[in-house]
């Protein structure tokens, strides 16, 4: 067995790297670490985890087999201020419920129509 961190880094086709990174600072309060021609990375804010935004027009939004990914909330309470911030930044609401009592989640699509989970357990 080899040890990791986990999964900690996710690269997306988007149409605009600069759209994609606008919409995530003003949901999740990324922060730009690293650019060029054609991507830019982002950090979560208190974690390590990165998204690279990479230009490809042609393959933006495709799910390739991954149907979504997720960023798990620190409190259940800020579900509401989450499907908030992803309606003021452009995206979607999908669906919203809990899983259980005290579990809520949100599906949402991003600019590009990636299916994001914003959750808590």
């Amino acid at each position: 067995m080899v040890k990791t961190h986990g999964l900690t880094h996710l690269a997306l086709s988007v149409r605009d790297p600069d759209v994609s990174l606008r919409f995530y600072y003003d949901v999740f309060g990324v922060q730009e670490y690293f650019r060029d021609e054609t991507s830019i990375h982002v950090q979560i804010p208190d974690a390590r985890d990165v998204i690279t935004f990479v230009r490809d027009g042609s393959t933006a939004g495709q799910a390739g087999g991954v149907m979504h990914f997720g960023f798990r909330l620190t409190d259940p309470a800020d579900i509401d201020l989450a499907v908030q911030e992803v309606e003021k930044a452009g995206g979607r609401i999908l669906r919203q419920g809990e899983f259980g009592p005290g579990f809520p989640f949100a599906f949402i699509h991003d600019p590009d129509g990636y299916e994001v989970e914003i959750w808590f357990e």
